[in-house]
């Protein structure tokens, strides 16, 4: 387990991975090592054939093939490391392909959707005009539920109509707030943060419990909870809003490089998955409207 943390230090400090991205390489790392006690090898010299015969086995189990190729890629990066590191004498995987996976397009909402979520919260209530300054905020900036739940006070700024958020990687990005969710969070700002607070000079833009920041998980449960009151049935994700954002930004003529630039994507083809998803919401007007569709 010495050499895993060594790989995942290298992660975070050379590539400013996320706790979230170096949990997932430590699960899946962990659960190889498990495998191989079991076959009586190492992870530094791993048997020849056990790594096919083992996802053979996770494929006869049922396990889905985006889920292997996750872990193989996860294993890939270890070895590698390994290898440049020279604690490895040869890639076990170094001929071994990863399987292609086509991404699944996201799950988004429509706009009449959108606004019936942002309306759900009771903003008679501080906790109601909290949830709504959140809502319009992810929404308004295709934030993630991370970064949004992360801000500090410091980070907006009104007059400006921007908000500094720290993405992927600790890179910082400015990302405009549109005149709703300014109005949103003046109110907010002047009413419920002071009223929920026991020390409102605390840096948490939107508290949770002791003044500190809101977890995601709670935050998620409170997107839920507000999709319930709205009506909306659809599957929905943390990123929901986020895919929403991107979608609709697109939908109405905006350019792929703005979009990947306000999402804070490093790379343009993370950034394309949502002309598939504009795409085939074309496609459905279409068939649903035209007389030949």
């Amino acid at each position: 387990m010495d050499l895993i943390d060594a790989f995942l230090d290298s992660l975070w400090l050379e590539r400013g991975a996320s706790e979230h991205t170096l949990a997932a390489y430590r699960r899946d790392l962990s659960v190889w090592c498990a495998y191989l006690a079991e076959q009586g090898g190492e992870l530094t010299a791993p048997p020849d054939g056990v790594l096919i015969a083992w996802f053979d086995e996770r494929r006869a189990q049922g396990y889905q093939l985006r889920s292997n190729a996750r872990l193989l890629s996860s294993l890939r990066s270890f070895y590698r490391w390994a290898r440049l590191n020279g604690d490895v004498e040869r890639d076990p995987l170094a001929t071994i392909k990863l399987p292609r996976v086509q991404p699944g397009l996201p799950h988004t909402l429509d706009e009449d959707e959108v606004e019936r979520l942002l309306a759900a919260p009771d903003t008679a209530t501080a906790i109601g005009v909290r949830d709504r300054a959140m809502l319009e905020l992810l929404y308004a900036c295709g934030l993630r539920v991370s970064e949004l739940v992360g801000l500090t006070l410091d980070a907006l700024n009104l007059k400006q109509g921007v908000v500094r958020v720290r993405g992927k990687g600790d890179k910082d990005r400015l990302v405009p707030l549109g005149d709703e969710a300014t109005d949103w969070l003046e109110c907010y700002l002047r009413t419920a943060r002071n009223e929920m607070m026991t020390d409102p000079m605390r840096p948490a833009l939107f508290p949770g419990r002791s003044d500190k920041s809101m977890t995601r998980q709670t935050f998620w449960h409170r997107i839920k909870a507000h999709a319930m009151a709205a009506g909306i049935t659809k599957p929905l994700s943390p990123h929901t809003l986020r895919h929403a954002f991107a979608t609709h930004l697109l939908n109405h003529g905006a350019n792929l490089r703005v979009v990947q630039l306000l999402l804070g994507h490093s790379d343009l083809s993370t950034t394309q998955i949502y002309t598939h998803v504009a795409q085939a919401r074309l496609e459905s007007l279409h068939a649903h409207h035209h007389p030949r569709g």
